[in-house]
């Protein structure tokens, strides 16, 4: 309003000063005129009256001219009174948009820039100096398409700034765009009531960014489960995009098409699986089967048969958009039974040619075979039959004999665990300690035994992820260098810096055995693992200067209980477990020794991505944190409730003990618990979670719970974490069940 008021007070100045002109050129006229003006008669009355009337108009015009004057001082006085208004207007309105984070620019009728915020000018650091007020919005725009600021304005400068000013002839939404130096920016522009435009200029970076994320980890989610359904699929299976490069495969296509487990380099793109067959298996049929389809081209089945003689069916399909799904099946078992049947009905028809004579004999002869046949084909199945419930069997007996076998150890581990918390004279503590150096062996022999039983039957599944492989290593030092040093020997373990892909828990059992392996067979010298990088993979060897092993029992050492010499050491299954490991894995393992120089095992592992791994600093256990703990413990064994009381107590708990659910309410209901221990397997198929179950309903309370199991699989652990329970297997390593109870009592 201020500036409306100062452009009339302007308006009316102008005006008031083209009369004051006009008034100054009359009196000038006027004057003139008198100075020239004579009476031809030369009459000097004629003149005075001139005169007279001239005196008149001049003071007339005079009068007009003051009053003119002093509204003139009037409007300059309020003009400046209004500019004065005008300006703190303008000021405040400055200041206004100053303060808001988004970018802020005003155009007026003529869309010419007014008024903009430093966060607009920002935007387009590169021309900021050009806008100015009063330059158009037209020469904004063509100056950031010259510029390049936005991504579309690099690509197409003239396409960007068209299609930029149709918008701008809309202004009744907003647009999204995004600048080159990475960020995006959202565009709102409405018309003002005057025919202007303001535009607001919102940072939307960190949206976009969200969003990215949100369709990156949509995107994973959706190949990890393409990945599992390949991977059950019995098939090799391979898709190429529309680039021809590799996205997904399964296991079994390496095998399948005769490429080793490490070769799917050889495979990334879709030429180099065609030289790659072409190379291993032989020139290329006629029909070409490996061949590229277009995105419109039926569905195809040809077959390629390998140089080696084996056939494989294989089956291309062009995928939506472009690319290509191609399966490889081994069939030729089937074209071999289905040749053999074909021989043999040849060489029946020949016999029956041959025999016509003795037609009744012929058909005894056949009906004798085919009777055969069919027995044999029962045999089959009833033989495929038996071996699927033996392995279930074998399944079934692995959880039963984890458990029965390590019940009575951890009863052992229990009472001298508890034992060695007391005082004993020195001979007794000798005896205690041996008690429990042999029930290690024992549970080093049944963890060997069972964990061959699991990986024969399946019953450990791989797990790859990427780690930094200096954790590994630093657990491996702590837990070999006391008894390196306990030998005499010396212990190297550096550090790598490296990161690799695998399953931690199968690549630490391996390294164990390695390194126990050579501290075993090493009598003086040491034993080094050391990490170097080679051809895109990482070699962990772990040296010795040990005994050596001769070239000739190089394969031989990986058999079960095989041992080297007559040295007596170890139960031989040490190596066998790293060779199914490694081979579960898909990791190479080599070997180089030979009698008198050492040893050295070498494991290839694919290198990892490195990622920010979090520090846990673990709180160390005080003495007396559990004293007047009140401890439920639900075991069916009655040695184990027994062992368990003795080493509880010695800790300074309130132990009550329940070979079942119904106990164990019971209990609980007299002494109401801190802390829950339970067995996973009790009497009469009970499960020690039923049991907890119990317990806290009748309390009301969701009070803390450890399951014990001898049950060593995922599936158990990550079932019973999910509900909320503490695992811990057995046999139980009482410095681990003080360490778990103190976090939960505190």
């Amino acid at each position: 309003m201020a500036t409306r008021a100062a452009n009339d007070d302007s308006d009316r100045i102008t005006e008031l000063e083209r009369e004051v002109a006009k008034l100054r050129r009359i009196n000038t006229a006027l004057m003139d005129r008198v100075e020239r003006s004579t009476d031809l008669q030369g009459n000097a009355f004629s003149l005075f009256e001139t005169a007279i009337s001239l005196e008149g108009k001049v003071r007339e015009r005079t009068t007009d001219l003051e009053r003119t004057l002093g509204e003139l001082a009037q409007s300059n006085a309020a003009l400046a009174v209004a500019k004065e208004q005008a300006d703190d207007a303008q000021l405040r309105l400055r200041d206004a948009i100053e303060s808001i984070n988004e970018g802020f620019a005003i155009f007026d009728a003529d869309d010419r820039l007014v008024l903009c915020n430093q966060t607009y000018l920002g935007l387009w650091p590169n021309i900021a100096a050009r806008i100015v007020p009063g330059v158009s919005f037209a020469e904004i725009a063509a100056m950031i398409g010259k510029d390049g600021t936005t991504l579309g304005a690099m690509v197409a400068p003239d396409r960007w700034v068209s299609e930029r000013m149709a918008q701008r002839m809309v202004a009744g939404g907003g647009t999204v765009h995004a600048l080159a130096d990475g960020r995006w920016i959202q565009i709102n522009e409405l018309r003002t009531s005057d025919g202007g435009i303001v535009g607001v200029y919102t940072d939307i970076t960190e949206v976009k960014a969200e969003d990215a994320r949100l369709r990156t980890r949509e995107l994973a989610e959706k190949s990890a489960i393409l990945q599992a359904t390949l991977d059950t699929i019995p098939q090799g299976v391979c898709v190429y995009d529309a680039e021809r490069r590799l996205v997904a495969w399964n296991d079994p296509l390496l095998a399948v098409i005769g490429l080793p487990a490490d070769g799917i380099s050889y495979i990334t793109t879709h030429d180099g699986l065609v030289r790659a067959c072409t190379d291993l298996n032989g020139p290329m049929e006629e029909n070409r089967p490996l061949d590229w389809l277009g995105e419109d081209a039926p569905e195809t089945v040809s077959r390629r048969h390998h140089a080696g003689g084996k056939v494989v069916e294989v089956r291309r399909a062009p995928m939506p958009g472009g690319g290509m799904v191609m399966s490889f099946g081994d069939i030729t078992e089937s074209i071999r039974a289905a040749r053999s049947l074909k021989e043999t009905n040849e060489t029946l028809e020949r016999r029956v040619e041959e025999r016509t004579a003795d037609i009744n004999a012929v058909n005894r002869a056949l009906s004798q075979e085919n009777a055969e046949r069919l027995a044999v084909e029962a045999e089959l199945r009833e033989a495929k039959t038996a071996a699927e419930q033996a392995n279930i069997s074998k399944t079934r007996f692995l959880a039963a004999a984890s458990h029965d076998l390590l019940q009575p150890l951890n009863a052992a581990r229990l009472f001298v665990a508890a034992l060695s918390d007391r005082r004993l004279a020195l001979p007794t503590r000798a005896l205690v300690r041996q008690t429990g150096s042999a029930l290690d062996s024992v549970e080093d022999l049944l963890e060997a035994l069972l964990e061959i039983s699991r990986l024969d039957a399946g019953a450990i599944t791989v797990d790859p992820i990427d780690f930094a492989l200096d954790e590994l290593l630093r657990s491996m030092k702590a837990e070999f260098l006391p008894i390196a040093r306990e030998r005499g020997l010396v212990l190297k373990i550096e550090e790598s810096g490296q990161w690799v892909r695998s399953d931690p828990r199968l690549l630490r059992r391996i390294l164990q055995n390695l390194i126990s392996n050579g501290l075993r067979y090493t009598t003086h010298g040491s034993i080094e693992v050391t990490v170097t990088l080679h051809d895109g993979a990482l070699e962990i060897a772990v040296t010795d200067t040990g005994m050596g092993i001769a070239p000739e029992h190089h394969a031989e050492v990986f058999e079960e209980f095989r041992r080297i010499g007559d040295t007596g050491r170890g139960i031989g299954l040490g190596l066998a477990i790293v060779q199914r490991a490694t081979r579960m894995l898909g990791h190479g393992m080599t070997l180089e020794s030979r009698i008198g120089q050492g040893s050295r095992f070498a494991l290839i592992v694919p290198p990892g991505q490195p990622r920010t791994v979090a520090e846990v600093a673990i709180a160390p256990v005080r003495r007396g944190q559990l004293d007047g703990q009140a401890i439920l413990v639900i075991d069916n064994e009655a040695a184990i409730l027994e062992g368990m009381a003795v080493l509880l107590r010695g800790w300074g708990c309130n132990v009550a003990g329940a070979r079942d659910a119904t106990a164990a309410v019971a209990k609980a209901a007299i002494a109401r618990p801190t802390v829950l221990i339970a067995d996973y397997h009790l009497d009469d198929d009970a499960t020690g979670d039923a049991a907890i179950d119990a317990v806290r309903a009748s309390c009301n309370a969701d009070i803390p719970a450890i399951m014990i199991t001898a049950d060593r699989t995922p599936e158990l652990r990550d079932r019973l974490s999910a509900r909320g329970l503490h695992v811990l297997q057995k046999p139980v390593k009482p410095a681990q069940l003080r360490a778990l109870l103190t976090r939960l009592t505190h």
